[in-house]
C-alpha cells in the first residue's frame, strides 16, 4: 500500500484590519503622486503599490480624487496636531513662547511634507480662496492671538486678519527656501519671529 503524499499546508490569505487597509491604499498613493503626479498614477498602480486587491480599493474609495480629499485631511490633521503638541510644550500664560512654537511647530512640518502638500493641494485656484483646511490653521494660530492680547502680551485689532498675514508670511518664506533648495528651519524661525514679534510690539 503505498503512502499518499503529504499535502502543503494551504497558505492562509492575511486579512487586514480595516484601518490598516486604508493606510496602506492611502500610503501608496501618496508615494505615488509625489513620485508621477495625480494625473498619472492609476487606481491599479496604487492597489499593486498596497499589495490590496482592485476591489478593497472601491470599497473604501469610489474615486482617485476621494484619496486626495483624504490625504488632504490627513495633511492638515498632522500638521495642526504637531504645531498644537509645539504649543502645549509651553509654560502656562507664556504667550509669546506659544507664538514661537507656533511659527516653529508650522515651519518644521511644511518642511518635512511639502511635497505632499504640493500635491494634494495641487488645485487650489483664486476661484477657492477660502477652504476648511486653511481656516483651521488660521483658527489655531488666532487662538494663541487672542489668548495673548487677553493676557496683555498684545494688542491686536483683528486677530483672524493678523493670523492670515502671519500665516502667508510664514507661507512665504518657506516656499522661497524650498525654491532655493534651502532645508533648515532655524534661519526661517529665527527671522519669522523677529519680525512677527516686532510686528506685534510683544
Amino acid at each position: 500500500m503505498s503512502e499518499r503524499p503529504l499535502e502543503k499546508p494551504k497558505k492562509q490569505r492575511q486579512v487586514l484590519p480595516a484601518e490598516m487597509r486604508v493606510d496602506a491604499l492611502v500610503g501608496a498613493a501618496a508615494d505615488l503622486f509625489i513620485e508621477r503626479g495625480i494625473d498619472a498614477t492609476t487606481v491599479d498602480d496604487i492597489v499593486n503599490r498596497a499589495g490590496v486587491a482592485k476591489g478593497t480599493f472601491y470599497h473604501y474609495f469610489a474615486t482617485k480624487t476621494e484619496v486626495v480629499h483624504t490625504l488632504r485631511d490627513r495633511f492638515s490633521a498632522d500638521y495642526l496636531s504637531r504645531v498644537a503638541s509645539a504649543m502645549e510644550a509651553c509654560p502656562e500664560g507664556d504667550h509669546t513662547a506659544r507664538l514661537r512654537a507656533w511659527i516653529r511647530g508650522a515651519v518644521a512640518t511644511y518642511l518635512a511634507n511639502f511635497q505632499l502638500h504640493d500635491v494634494v493641494f495641487h488645485d487650489f485656484t483664486h476661484e477657492r480662496r477660502r477652504s476648511e483646511e486653511k481656516d483651521a490653521i488660521l483658527d489655531q494660530l488666532a487662538s494663541v492671538l487672542q489668548d495673548g492680547q487677553r493676557a496683555g502680551a498684545w494688542q491686536v485689532p483683528d486677530a483672524r486678519g493678523v493670523a492670515i498675514i502671519l500665516f502667508h508670511g510664514m507661507h512665504g518664506l518657506v516656499d522661497d527656501a524650498i525654491a532655493a533648495g534651502q532645508r533648515g528651519p532655524e534661519p526661517l524661525c529665527d527671522l519669522l519671529e523677529d519680525m512677527f514679534l516686532r510686528m506685534l510690539n510683544a
